[in-house]
Parts: structure tokens; C-alpha cells; sequence
């Protein structure tokens, strides 16, 4: 019996040993696992299904703390179908247990989860828990998160063992972390300079202002996996800013977001245009701070907005970025090299604008050559012409001759009288212009270049300063800046042409241009306004395609006074 006894006890551990070696070839095996890949999301997702099988838990989670330390910023879990993850509803974000080891990193084991002083119970639909074990994982000596697991198979309590197992496999887990994120940060990186570098490029290369816009957009809301990427651009001497251009989470431009007018106060793109600094939010869709944007597309998470410059008041604009709800949070890592490419961003605009200014200096002096020309050669010849046929005219005795003389005397006076107004408006410099339509049209055309991201072409014919009243001429230009705003917040086109003509005893204006159309069905206020101002002074407006079949011609009639 004494034998038996020996041999049983000898026996037994023989089978604690080979337990022990078993057990200890699981977690080596485990270690070498969730080192392998430098995927985050895998690696966090192997570390806690591994977590699990190691001390045969029921359930898993990984909570990752958000960068207040306080909270869960991501929640990831195993052992729950889908169905049973539907019946609790929002992931914890960090109270009861789950917070007590946010608060206290240390290693915690309970045989009846609920007992616990810090336990809040379970929301309606969750499964029954008891027994409950959690480590923190840290990463050089940060807590990164914590490793929770639930409900031991057979109904065991988590024991000393298990605790040392998983605290061994926080240790591993905290360096394949840091070793997934230093991959991720310096991938990210990588990304960033690519498309500063393309951008850049762009600009320098003489691309459209708007294309450049929407490639910065496009790759800032692809690295930053954002739902939402969004420019926004200040609205001078109004304190406001406007959307420019708006990508959801596939690149395709938010129409009903373009256009729309935010106030500076109690958004985040207006934070960051009044600071000149980067300004984030945890969760943008619920935050008291920044809820004056109505129109904010619903599901919105954690959001940055950056600004297009630096110091206060952004000149460029600001660039916001928002993930979908439940997404993690802009974190520091994040925010520098976004911050780096939106300075690079704005350095690449400003030097294109500067290139702009020296082309349009350019082209002015230009245009002085040209009225110098017209003025000292082509007005003085066509004069002489005039006088010569004046004089020959009185030795003409037949009454038809001597009659089509007088009338090539007055076509030539009419003549000189557009050369005269036509070198007024090529001398026009904006700022030292006065008040005459063909001043007003040239700049109206000049600031929508900007929005459309190309220059119209523009004609002018006839005597606009002369001929159109002020009060016609304020209509003109009020209709061509409505028209050139729909075109380029609606119509989406690659060319606008402009043609202002005054003859025959009226003020006719055309824009024509190759987008999309105007829909039957789509709003119409805007242009209804523009038909109510032609019927205000006697004049029409009409709607049609454009001569190509493509786009759309829109033409406004006014009819001149009298002797005009």
C-alpha cells in the first residue's frame, strides 16, 4: 500500500512536470507568435486570442488607453459572436473593473467578478461573467492597455499560474507593440512624404489650385484612415469660412457639404483658423465645444483640423480629418507629421500664389504695351484716315459717294470710341481702377479663378463704361458672381467662357461652360433670383444647353436707355 501510495504520488508529478513543460512550450510558442506580423491591428487581435487560449478563458478583451489615461479609446474582444456584441450595444470605454486596472496597472484576480467594490454590473444582453483576470501591457514602460479575461472553462478560478503566464505574455505582447507601431509610424511617414512630394509637384508644375486641393485631401484622409477630409477656406472681412472642397471615406466629393458656409465660433476648422494651431476632438458628433456646424454628416468620431499656414488666421485654409465613430483617436504620433504636411501644403500654395502675382504682373504690363500701342498707332491713323476722308468728301458731288463717306467718317469716330474704352480696361489694375463695369467684371472673373481652379476666358465688347448705367452695370456684375459661384460649387467644369457685349441698344451676358448641367429637378432659387433682377429692369433671362451639347449656356438681358 505504502508503494502504491509512493508510486501514485510520483506518478502525479510526473504529470505536474510535463504539465509545467507543456504549459511553458505553449507560452514560448505564444511569445513567438504574437511577434510575428507588424500589422497593429493583428497583433493586438493575436495577443488576446492567444491570452485566451493560454488560460482557457471564455472570453477576451484588449483595451487600448486613449491618450487622456483615462479611457478606452479601442476594445477588442473574443469568445462574443456577433449577435451577442449586437444585444450589449457601444464597447465599454473604460468604468467599473475595467477602469480600476486604468487606474491601478497592477495585475487583478477575482473569483466573483461582481463582488468587487468597483463592479457596475452588465448592461442588458450581456453574458454572465465570474471569475475575471487582467494584466497591463506596457510598452517602455508606458501602459499601452490591458489584457482582460473572463470565465475560466470548468468552472476553475484563475490561479497564481495563469496570473504569471499572462503577465509573462504582456511582456512579449508590450515589445511586438512597440515593434508594430515603430513599422506603422515610420510607414506612415513614408506615405507623408510621398504625397507632399506629389503635391508639391502639382503646384510647382501648374496644376489647378482646386485639383491640388483635392489630392491633399484625398491622401491626408487615406493615411489618416478618415471618414471625412474636408478644406475649408476663409471668407475675407466676414469671419467665416467656407467649404471648399469636401471627400467622403471613398474620395467622392460631398456636394451637399461644398459650399457651405461655417462660422469661426464653435467649430473645430474654426478653432484651428482663430489659433493657427492643430485642434482634435475625441468624439466630434457629441462634443459641446463644436456643434455650430448643422449640417455635420452623421457617425462622426474622433476629428482634427489642422490649418493650412502658420500663426493665427490661417491664410490658406484649414484642413479637417474626422474617423467614424468608435475609431481611435488622432494620437501625437499622428498629429506632428500631419501638422508637417499641411506646413509643406501651405509653403507649395504660397509659392504658387506668388507665382500667380508675377504672371498676372506679366500680363499687365502686357496689356500697357498693347493700349501704349493702341493709342500712339491705331488710334492716331485711324484719326488721319478720318480727317482725309472728311476733306474728301467735299469734292465728292455724287449725294450716294459723298453719303457712304459721311458714314465711314462715323464708323471710324465709333471705332476710335471702342479702341478708347477698350485701352481703359486693359489699364484697369484692380485696386486703382474706378468704378466701371469692365473694371468690376475683370476682377469679379479674377477672384472666381481662384474657386474654379482655372481662368475663365472673358470678351468684352462694346461701351460698358460709357453706355450701361451704374445701376445696370450693379445687376451685371451681381448676375456674373452668382453664375460663376454656381459653376464652380455645382458644375464641377474644366471651362467657363464670359462674354459681355454692349450693342444695339442692349447689355447681353453669357456664361458658358462644359459641366454637368443644370437638373430638372434641382434647385432653382438661385437662378430664379437672376430672372427676377433681368424682369426688374426690362430685361430676360434663359437657360439652355450649351452649343457643344455639353454644360450650359446661361444668357442676361438688359436694354440700354436711348442715346446710350
Amino acid at each position: 500500500m505504502r508503494l502504491d501510495e509512493l508510486l501514485a504520488e510520483v506518478q502525479t508529478r510526473i504529470d505536474a512536470v510535463r504539465g509545467t513543460r507543456d504549459r511553458v512550450h505553449q507560452l514560448l510558442e505564444a511569445v513567438v507568435g504574437v511577434g510575428r506580423g507588424l500589422d497593429l491591428d493583428q497583433v493586438l487581435r493575436r495577443i488576446v486570442e492567444t491570452a485566451a487560449q493560454l488560460v482557457d478563458a471564455r472570453y477576451g478583451a484588449l483595451g487600448v488607453i486613449g491618450p487622456d489615461g483615462r479611457r478606452l479609446s479601442q476594445f477588442l474582444t473574443v469568445g462574443l459572436s456577433e449577435e451577442e456584441g449586437a444585444r450589449i450595444g457601444p464597447l465599454p470605454s473604460g468604468h467599473g473593473i475595467l477602469g480600476e486596472i486604468i487606474r491601478r496597472p497592477e495585475p487583478l484576480r477575482l473569483s466573483e467578478l461582481g463582488a468587487h467594490p468597483a463592479s457596475h454590473g452588465f448592461p442588458p444582453g450581456h453574458p454572465p461573467m465570474r471569475t475575471f483576470l487582467g494584466v497591463p501591457i506596457r510598452v517602455r514602460e508606458e501602459v499601452f492597455g490591458n489584457l482582460y479575461l473572463t470565465d475560466k472553462k470548468g468552472g476553475w478560478d484563475f490561479d497564481e499560474e495563469d496570473e504569471a503566464v499572462i503577465a509573462t505574455l504582456s511582456v512579449a505582447a508590450g515589445v511586438a507593440i512597440d515593434n508594430a507601431r515603430l513599422y506603422q509610424s515610420s510607414q506612415r511617414q513614408r506615405r507623408w512624404l510621398q504625397a507632399g512630394t506629389e503635391i508639391t509637384h502639382h503646384l510647382l508644375s501648374g496644376s489647378p489650385r482646386t485639383q491640388v486641393l483635392e489630392l491633399m485631401a484625398r491622401w491626408a484622409g487615406e493615411i489618416t484612415e478618415a471618414r471625412l477630409s474636408e478644406v475649408s477656406v476663409p471668407v475675407t472681412g466676414a469671419g467665416q469660412l467656407v467649404v471648399e472642397l469636401s471627400l467622403d471615406a471613398e474620395g467622392c466629393p460631398d456636394q451637399g457639404r461644398e459650399g457651405w458656409v461655417l462660422p469661426v465660433e464653435g467649430t473645430l476648422p474654426g478653432a484651428a483658423h482663430r489659433t493657427g494651431a492643430p485642434v482634435a476632438s475625441t468624439d466630434l458628433a457629441s462634443d459641446p465645444d463644436y456643434g455650430a456646424d448643422p449640417r455635420a454628416p452623421e457617425g462622426l468620431g474622433p476629428a482634427v483640423a489642422v490649418p493650412l499656414g502658420t500663426g493665427p488666421q490661417a491664410a490658406h485654409g484649414v484642413l479637417l480629418l474626422a474617423r467614424p465613430s468608435g475609431a481611435p483617436v488622432f494620437t501625437g504620433e499622428e498629429l506632428d507629421p500631419l501638422a508637417a504636411f499641411a506646413g509643406q501644403a501651405a509653403v507649395a500654395l504660397e509659392l504658387a500664389d506668388r507665382r500667380s502675382e508675377a504672371e498676372q504682373l506679366a500680363l499687365l504690363e502686357d496689356r500697357d504695351r498693347i493700349a501704349r500701342d493702341l493709342h500712339d498707332l491705331a488710334i492716331q491713323r485711324l484719326f488721319a484716315t478720318g480727317m482725309t476722308l472728311q476733306s474728301a468728301a467735299r469734292l465728292v458731288d455724287h449725294p450716294g459717294a459723298a453719303e457712304r463717306v459721311q458714314r465711314a467718317v462715323g464708323d471710324l469716330d465709333e471705332t476710335i470710341k471702342i479702341i478708347r474704352s477698350t485701352i481703359f480696361g486693359l489699364r484697369d489694375r484692380g485696386e486703382d481702377s474706378g468704378p466701371g463695369l469692365r473694371s468690376r467684371v475683370v476682377r469679379a472673373v479674377g477672384e472666381a479663378a481662384t474657386a474654379l481652379g482655372f481662368p475663365p476666358r472673358l470678351s468684352m465688347e462694346g461701351l460698358l463704361d460709357t453706355d450701361v448705367p451704374p445701376a445696370v452695370a450693379d445687376h451685371v456684375v451681381a448676375v456674373l458672381t452668382e453664375l460663376l459661384s454656381n459653376a464652380a460649387r455645382h458644375a464641377h467644369a474644366t471651362r467657363v467662357e464670359i462674354g459681355l457685349r454692349a450693342a444695339s441698344g442692349e447689355v447681353v451676358l453669357t456664361v458658358e461652360d462644359d459641366g454637368r448641367g443644370i437638373p430638372d429637378g434641382g434647385r432653382r432659387s438661385g437662378l430664379a433670383n437672376l430672372g427676377e433682377r433681368a424682369l426688374g429692369v426690362g430685361g430676360s433671362f434663359a437657360i439652355a444647353p450649351a452649343r457643344d451639347g455639353g454644360g450650359s449656356r446661361l444668357v442676361w438681358r438688359a436694354p440700354l436707355p436711348a442715346g446710350g
